[in-house]
């Protein structure tokens, strides 16, 4: 009998232990444990095949970082993956983040799925490319900001670098992204202005490319076919701009046509160093993505009321050539 009370009195003993312990656990994390806290920002980017997303998205993850927050960062399969993209948001809809950033496909594949995101309190920051803001109010969305560069000034910055280049002028091309993509228009039509109100030089072609290395390359080869005293491309992203410059090795005239390009892209930095690409526009992506960040975070600290009325701040991120 003695013994099975003792027995009994031993296994209390161990239970109560065992309880003492689980408790004292959830006090304390183990050094290096997963924390398992949900995100409550999410992003939705561009291809991140595209050095300038790649690069967006470490310094989305640096910030978030220092911020002490968590973001989750999803991207676009493709640049004509604009119903794939729209899925990604209304998949983060549905998860509970607190603030979305989007950098569009196009100005308006977006517009329902933020619409539905600001009927569920959720805040959007938009990034890089412009939504179309009064499509966006009139289906009573709205954005807290928009952080970008100035894409006009990109495209006159590329054009006043080869205007420069070009002692004597001559003859100068444009290679076009995405027709109807907002940044692509800009740089376009930066660079067009920035060509007609110099003398010196006749814009001869101005054509799209849809951010593709391989039809950049066909294109830019037809537009030197047919103008054998081209001097100069200037191409609204890295990827169109080293497909260009092949075209212009294929047809032997490197050194004699100037290619600028535009993102700053690893590869476009490489070109530049070696002397092929002649300058590239660089955006600092990694900077876009960090302010983003931090805009969406404050915004959620703030909690002010979500209203289509009220226009969205921009937050505008400088850039810079480099030759």
């Amino acid at each position: 009998m003695k013994k099975k009370v003792l027995s009994i009195l031993l296994a209390l003993v161990v239970v109560v232990g065992l309880v003492f312990v689980g408790c004292n656990k959830t006090d304390k994390k183990e050094p290096g444990a997963t924390d398992t806290t949900a995100a409550e920002y999410a992003i939705i980017l561009k291809p991140l095949s595209n050095d300038f997303w790649a690069s967006m998205k470490a310094g989305i993850e640096k910030q978030a970082a220092e911020l002490g927050v968590k973001v989750d960062v999803f991207a676009a399969q493709s640049e004509d993956d604009t119903e794939g993209q729209l899925k990604i948001l209304e998949n983060c809809i549905s998860k509970g983040y607190k603030a979305i950033g989007v950098a569009p496909l196009s100005p308006t594949n977006l517009v329902n799925g933020i619409v539905e995101a600001n009927k569920k309190g959720i805040y959007v920051m938009n990034i890089d490319e412009k939504i179309d803001m009064e499509t966006l109010k009139n289906a009573g969305g709205s954005v807290v900001a928009f952080a970008t560069t100035d894409n006009e000034k990109v495209g006159e910055k590329g054009a006043n670098f080869i205007i420069e280049s070009l002692q004597d002028g001559g003859e100068v091309a444009i290679i076009e992204g995405k027709a109807g993509n907002a940044s692509g228009e800009a740089r376009k039509l930066g660079a067009t202005n920035a060509f007609s109100a110099n003398s010196s030089v006749k814009l001869v072609a101005s054509q799209p490319a849809d951010w593709d290395r391989q039809k950049a390359l066909d294109t830019a080869a037809s537009i030197i076919q047919k103008n054998p005293d081209l001097k100069a491309i200037y191409c609204c992203n890295d990827t169109m701009a080293l497909g260009a410059l092949q075209a212009v090795k294929n047809a032997n005239k490197l050194g004699k046509i100037v290619v600028v390009g535009t993102d700053g892209a690893a590869e476009a930095l490489e070109s530049v160093k070696a002397g092929e690409l002649s300058a590239t526009v660089a955006q600092n992506s990694a900077e876009i993505g960090a302010t983003s960040l931090r805009k969406m975070v404050e915004t959620v600290k703030a909690a002010p009321a979500i209203d289509p009325n009220v226009a969205p701040e921009t937050i505008p991120v400088d850039s810079y050539i480099v030759k």
